[in-house]
């Protein structure tokens, strides 16, 4: 019985290889590549498995490329249940140039889905016998999907008596509020875009956050603020993560590894604190890893000692 399962309407593999120097025209000589499943969903299940937990991930395949990705995921020993797509699965890439030590990140839009495909997968979460605790809904909508995808996910969820988890940006986040949700994980930037206003203080990003846990709109605002750590707000709590002082090697899944860490602690019964912790710990493996790595389970556990959170804000029952 999976404890996670995911969706992730827009998968790919992500691509990554280090390049001496980016320049114009010039032929540019690179590492041998290195291919990793990707799409949000995908590695969210990715890290809560390594994490311990029981996930069951659903996505679209389509081409040599979604075959491919199918592979991938099942090589880290997860299960996946895949639709089929028309369109070739989309591929990003990451080019890490040595000279600088500066990123270069191309992603790919996905290609069209007709509305049996997209249907399809929603389908495959109405159909699941086992019923999971947390459906966590990932990453962007591809073109041909409706904006209220990650709505109508997170309606399934609730018809299986599961907590919906959403991380999207834009009209697709917009949709899954007005659903309501039991978890969102916007950054600062998609946050400040969805209040309309810049968020550039503590006190103003809390009170968006519990604006929206109180509004029933999410129970959990978890808001990653990159360099500056990250806030955990309900309706009535809020907790500071201060960021920890390590080398940040590429920022790429950290996000991803934030979430499946604060997911998996969640599924297994942990108190919100608690998650609240690896998933700061697993972000920061994440950053210390080269490349389109994920957190490691080994370094989460380490960093966690080094984790510090403190409460910032109560409401009094």
């Amino acid at each position: 019985m999976p404890e996670i399962v995911t969706v992730t309407i827009n998968p790919a593999i992500d691509i990554f290889v280090n390049v001496g120097r980016v320049e114009p025209t010039r032929k540019m000589r690179c590492s041998p590549p290195k291919r990793d499943p990707g799409g949000g969903g995908i590695n969210v299940a990715r890290v809560a498995h390594r994490l311990g937990a029981d996930v069951l991930p659903i996505y679209p395949i389509g081409g040599q490329i979604g075959k491919l990705l199918h592979r991938l995921v099942e090589r880290e020993g997860i299960a996946s249940l895949v639709t089929p797509s028309h369109v070739e699965t989309r591929e990003n890439f990451t080019a890490l140039e040595e000279e600088s030590g500066e990123q270069y990140r191309f992603v790919l839009p996905g290609s069209r889905l007709h509305s049996a495909e997209w249907e399809a997968v929603l389908d495959r979460l109405a159909s699941l016998k086992d019923r999971p605790k947390y459906v966590v809904a990932s990453g962007s909508v591809p073109p041909g999907v409706p904006e209220d995808f990650f709505a109508r996910v997170a309606r399934h969820a609730k018809v299986h008596g599961a907590k919906a988890v959403i991380d999207t940006s834009g009209p697709a986040l917009a949709a899954a509020l007005d659903e309501g949700v039991a978890v969102i994980k916007p950054n600062l930037l998609e946050l400040a875009e969805y209040v309309g206003n810049p968020l550039d203080r503590d006190e103003d990003r809390i009170a968006a956050c519990r604006k929206l846990a109180a509004g029933g709109r999410s129970e959990i605002v978890a808001l990653t603020l990159g360099e500056q750590g990250a806030l955990l707000v309900t309706a009535d709590r809020a907790w500071r993560a201060l960021p920890l002082k390590i080398e940040a090697v590429s920022t790429v899944g950290a996000g991803d590894s934030f979430l499946g860490g604060l997911v998996a602690t969640l599924a297994a019964n942990k108190p919100l604190p608690d998650a609240f912790k690896v998933a700061v710990a697993a972000a920061s493996s994440a950053v210390h890893t080269p490349g389109t790595g994920l957190c490691q389970p080994d370094e989460v556990e380490r960093l966690l000692a080094d984790v510090q959170i403190r409460e910032v804000a109560r409401i009094a029952a």
